[in-house]
């Protein structure tokens, strides 16, 4: 008999894996925790069934979200992470030995601890000696901070449940406040295909720009996430994602990325027609 695991991604859509086991499963005080090995992604992680990540395509996600904003900014010395309890954008920066603190702020303890065990590729760094993981709530964390960061990446869950208040205008402003004058901050931005979540991709980019003199949304192809198209924003107080691209600088690291790589950098700003109207929509009310 075949197991199929089964996301609801809209009404009408559903993605469907199948499974060769269940590995893990429990109910952690925020959320329902699984880890599910499949023929073809390998192992794999949902939250409340929605999939966070699979072995094969991470890499994809992880190197998008962290190597963008450290090939625009010159000197990234303190990063804080919200979210990220898979460890993926922790083994990004690790690669960076001029990052001297990385704090990450994850609400659900659980979430890394059952990653440590399962997902090992991608959870290999969390003994970093420069990493400090605080279990707390990145909303109230942030709120506490001052001028403390060059880089902030909110590697969240989808606007709802345990992941929605980082999508709020209070926790945007928070993170202009925690920056430095030079201050980037990255989110994940959610895909612009189905309505639901168009409309929350909307939400999220209007209250960005409402914050940060500097607002763009940039794009990478992730198989497993709702319709495979997937936004990141990138916000900062000064640097352009493209004007202050220094690719021959990044390009020096010699850094082995499986996606990422300057040229594509460039690309993954020019944005399909229809994003492009959409996020112009909510652009023009500020």
């Amino acid at each position: 008999m075949d197991f199929w695991f089964s996301e609801q991604q809209t009404p009408d859509v559903k993605l469907s894996i199948r499974v060769d086991k269940q590995l893990y499963s429990s109910q952690s005080d925020f959320q329902r925790i699984d880890i599910f090995e499949s023929p073809e992604f390998g192992r794999f992680l949902t939250l409340d069934g929605y999939m966070m990540l699979t072995e094969k395509d991470e890499f994809i996600y992880h190197e998008m979200i962290t190597h963008v904003p450290l090939a625009v900014h010159p000197y990234v010395r303190d990063v804080l992470v919200i979210g990220a309890g898979d460890g993926g954008v922790i083994r990004e920066l690790a690669r960076y030995p001029e990052i001297q603190h990385i704090d990450m702020v994850e609400i659900d303890r659980q979430v890394v601890e059952v990653c440590k065990t399962y997902l090992p590729k991608t959870a290999c760094c969390l003994d970093d000696p420069r990493l400090t993981i605080t279990y707390e709530d990145g909303l109230k964390f942030i709120r506490r901070c001052h001028n403390c960061y060059d880089l902030i990446i909110v590697d969240s869950t989808d606007p709802f449940g345990p992941g929605e208040g980082l999508f709020t205008r209070e926790f945007y402003g928070n993170c202009y406040k925690a920056l430095r004058d030079d201050g980037i901050m990255i989110n994940q931005h959610e895909s612009p295909f189905y309505a639901q979540d168009a409309t929350a991709c909307q939400r999220a980019h209007a209250r960005i720009v409402a914050s940060f003199p500097v607002s763009r949304v940039y794009q990478a192809h992730i198989p497993t996430y709702p319709s495979g198209h997937w936004l990141f924003g990138f916000a900062s107080k000064k640097y352009h994602p493209l004007k202050d691209l220094d690719a021959a600088r990044w390009d020096a690291r010699g850094l082995n990325c499986q996606y990422y790589t300057t040229t594509l950098h460039r690309g993954a700003f020019y944005l399909p027609a229809y994003v492009e109207e959409l996020l112009k929509n909510v652009e023009t009310e500020y």
